[in-house]
């Protein structure tokens, strides 16, 4: 039978074949990375190896392609895995139930076969003869080799859409991803997603949790995106849920774990677990208005948290940090210090130590790994047996690291918490400090961190700290507008004319042709300069006052988006000449169209009022007014932030 698909493979740096068994194990382990209406897969363990053999043996597929069939009848029990692939529960999909799949790797040939199953009622299953389907890795000539896929019976493929995808998918998607990760010589620093729980849980409950809290994103009252922190909160809160019920499962019990979420945010996670029957409340510094639409049974409390012993949770079984910024460290030691029994669960974000900022040590890492392994070192030194996962949220830090277990006995408490403050004690100098409270972070909405006066009657009276650090300060109550937008309008100008200058002014610029009317003219569009080096010309006052509004001289430029480009560290005066309609801009255009005229040019255009060869862009063409004259006042109701 002739192959179905083929695709070349280039292997310079003479990775394959391992090369092409370590793509096999990425579609074996992670298939959702290629086939999106997947949620994942699971290596079965426990399958008796005489089942196998007499699924195999007994296959005769008349009339299907001899040579595939050769590679399953004469393969080695050590070659054969089994697999079970899962799809995501959305009810859209046509194929919504988990299927069995047996795996054969002929190592020596470079080729594996997938041999579906079906039935499985009783525990009985045969095989799908018309979806058995095989890869093979061939070489052509030096560094040439080439991926190709074949399959039992080509005409009669039985294509889902979900679990079978077409075969036309198969043959551009599948084996060009395999062709890349055959010669990627990378390994990643993290682990695959969701592997302490199980993924066919975590499938159906996240689509039934999505399904029962999406209208929240259309009553969402904050400032913040809320497609991306309503369905992120739901996947974390997805993901406790399944963790918690097996562990219920594992320690026979039959009470729901209670929880305490540390700087809370908006206070959706807490809102959906209090929801699905687990107690508990979230804390943080700053109350938030969708507080109001949860009702009485989600309890949240507005007050600061200092890492003390009057910041513990001794009746709690799980403490959260989801993006707890300055607490993130003192999680492990929160959870350590609030019981024997209490575990933590944390999702590390922005980079605290425990007096400060974190400051890196090692440059062979990424900044976040390094944190990450900070953290968990933390909770190795408190006493936890950390385990790491991955998550699936729509954000760059999807890491979360677990404490559920201790590496000591109850009786080695005091001796436990001795080593703890001395570890705390070591870092003193680790950081870098600040006289004001921690400022914005990274991430869309800054969740902050809540202080509460816990009963700790229930102490071990060996561990008194009172407050366990000196100096720490938690977010402020009102969270300060950092962004440049603050300074005076005046001393913007100033700065943003000054810097624009020194790119139009030392003779170096380029000069384009720019059509205004009908008629051409030469215009400067200036020259780049590194940053380092603009600001080498500013004073030290000017620089300092800019760094004082979280940022700097990038803040500046980003807020001046009509001036000034910024790219790779090198900022210009922007070409509105050379600007690319995208569809995305081309769209907004489209929308200011269908807005009143008086809704329009609410702002002076720069170029016209400042650069020496005036507005690049002709008057009815330029989003900003040509003199006070054309300025409208806008029509559109401004949004208030909070």
């Amino acid at each position: 039978m002739p192959e179905l698909g083929r695709t070349c493979v280039r292997d310079p740096g003479s990775v394959l074949p391992a090369g092409f068994w370590a793509a096999v194990t990425v579609w074996e382990e992670k298939p959702q990375v290629v086939n999106k209406r997947l949620c994942g897969s699971c290596v079965e363990h426990n399958w008796d190896q005489a089942a196998v053999h007499t699924l195999l043996s007994g296959l005769s597929c008349p009339g299907g392609d001899e040579e595939v069939l050769a590679h399953i009848r004469g393969y080695q029990e050590s070659d054969v895995i089994v697999r079970t692939v899962i799809p995501k529960a959305n009810p859209h999909y046509g194929c919504t139930e988990p299927r069995r799949e047996i795996i054969i790797r002929d190592v020596s040939s470079n080729v594996v076969t997938f041999v579906p199953l079906e039935g499985g009622s009783g525990g009985h299953f045969q095989v799908k003869e018309n979806n058995i389907y095989q890869i093979r890795l061939s070489a052509v000539v030096d560094d040439e080799w080439s991926l190709s896929l074949h399959t039992v019976y080509a005409e009669s493929w039985e294509s889902d859409g979900v679990i079978y995808p077409k075969i036309s998918w198969m043959t551009n998607e599948l084996l060009s991803r395999l062709a890349k990760w055959s010669t990627e010589d990378k390994k990643s620093d993290f682990k695959s997603t969701l592997s302490l729980i199980a993924v066919d849980k975590y499938s159906k409950l996240y689509q039934s949790l999505k399904e029962k809290y999406k209208d929240m994103v259309k009553v969402w009252p904050e400032v913040t995106d809320p497609e991306k922190f309503v369905y992120e909160d739901v996947a974390i809160a997805t993901y406790l849920l399944v963790l918690w019920e097996e562990e219920r499962s594992q320690k026979q019990l039959e009470e729901k774990q209670s929880f305490v979420d540390l700087g809370c945010g908006n206070g959706l996670l807490v809102h959906i677990l209090s929801n699905e029957g687990h107690p508990g409340r979230g804390i943080d510094v700053r109350r938030r208005r969708i507080w109001d639409m949860y009702g009485s049974r989600t309890i949240l409390e507005e007050s600061a948290i200092t890492p003390s012993d009057n910041s513990l949770f001794p009746h709690t079984d799980w403490i959260i940090g989801n993006h707890s910024d300055e607490l993130t460290p003192w999680l492990p030691v929160i959870a350590a210090r609030s019981s024997y029994s209490c575990r933590f669960f944390v999702l590390p974000c922005c980079f605290f130590s425990f007096f400060g900022k974190f400051n890196r040590k090692s440059s062979k890492k990424t900044q976040y790994r390094e944190y990450l392994d900070f953290v968990l070192e933390i909770g190795d030194r408190c006493g936890f047996l950390v385990e790491e996962d991955c998550l699936r949220i729509p954000s760059t830090k999807r890491v979360c690291l677990i404490g559920k277990s201790r590496s000591y006995s109850p009786e080695e408490e005091a001796q436990a918490d001795a080593r703890r403050t001395r570890y705390i004690s070591s870092h003193v100098g680790d950081s870098t400090t600040s006289d004001t409270a921690p400022g914005t972070c990274d991430h869309d909405e800054v969740h902050t961190d809540g202080d509460v006066t816990s009963d700790c009657s229930n102490r071990s009276p060996q561990t008194h700290h009172g407050n366990w650090i000196a100096g720490f300060r938690p977010r402020d109550k009102v969270e300060p507008i950092r962004n440049c937008v603050s300074l005076p309008r005046d001393f913007i100008d100033k700065v943003v004319l000054q810097v624009a200058q020194l790119l139009l002014g030392s003779g170096a610029g380029e000069k384009v042709r720019v059509s205004i009317d009908g008629a051409e003219h030469l215009w400067n569009k200036g020259r780049s300069l590194p940053i380092r080096e603009v600001a080498e010309v500013l004073d030290k006052e000017t620089l300092q006052r800019l760094k004082n509004e979280c940022g700097g001289l990038q803040t500046l430029f980003r807020n001046n988006h009509q001036v000034f480009q910024v790219m790779n560290a090198m900022v210009s005066i922007r070409d509105w000449s050379q600007e690319s309609q995208t569809a995305t801009e081309r769209r907004k255009r489209e929308s200011k169209r269908k807005l009143s005229a008086d809704a329009l040019k609410r702002r002076l255009c720069w170029f016209h009022l400042n650069h020496p060869d005036g507005c690049p862009r002709a008057t009815n063409h330029c989003p900003y007014a040509h003199g006070a004259e054309e300025l409208r006042p806008s029509a559109v109701p401004k949004k208030h932030r909070l």
